[in-house]
């Protein structure tokens, strides 16, 4: 099966997509706790990520076993919400497909509350894939509305981490393919897909591998 080079793929329902995000004990106890993150610990000022793909996550947390991300999380949040954040996004670099003009990006990026990046996705032994997968960075405003507005429930996975590693180890590769979070592609409109370049970078890469 083809997977476009930039595609959102997620677990979502009608009204929700779920996010990753992974903390200190602190944070996430208080995160827990309150169904939503707590400042203090969490900070409000800082630009947090958000993660669809769980592998990703677990490239990022070392399954979390990295310092300071050993309590997985996954952040239910609104529809409404993360298709917000992708209107109000600016791609972390300049790309000529999507910007006019160098000055275009800039003052998009001087302006928005949300940054875009497209990183390699990974496989079950977290090695890259040739295809991408999506953060989203959120500061200001765009970090106050998903504290105080979008995120509907917070559970930990760590659990289910530590299970799908503990299966690898016994190199069991489909036994823990089998009980990964089934993530599917998400549907966006074609403006917020412009808007990440998604069109306008597929259509180059199937060029350049046709």
């Amino acid at each position: 099966m083809h997977i476009p080079y930039r595609q959102i793929r997620a677990v979502y329902t009608d009204k929700t997509i779920r996010v990753y995000q992974a903390y200190s004990d602190r944070i996430a106890k208080s995160a827990l706790k309150a169904g939503t993150f707590v400042s203090p610990p969490f900070k409000m000022d800082r630009m947090t990520w958000i993660k669809p793909s769980f592998l990703w996550m677990m490239y990022r947390s070392g399954w979390g076993k990295k310092e300071g991300q050993e309590r997985i999380l996954g952040i239910d949040i609104t529809r409404e919400g993360f298709e917000w954040t992708l209107e109000h996004s600016c791609l972390s670099h300049f790309e000529s497909k999507v910007y006019q003009s160098h000055e275009e990006w800039l003052h998009i990026k001087q302006n928005s509350p949300v940054r875009i990046q497209w990183d390699p996705e990974r496989d079950i032994q977290l090695n890259k894939l040739d295809y991408r997968s999506i953060q989203i960075g959120l500061s200001g405003e765009a970090v106050n509305r998903y504290v105080n507005e979008w995120i509907v429930r917070i559970e930990e996975v760590s659990p289910l981490c530590s299970e799908i590693q503990a299966i690898l180890n016994d190199k069991n590769i489909s036994q823990a393919t089998n009980i990964l979070p089934d993530e599917k592609t998400y549907p966006l409109p074609q403006l917020i897909e412009a808007n990440l370049g998604i069109h306008q970078v597929n259509c180059s890469h199937n060029k350049k591998t046709s």
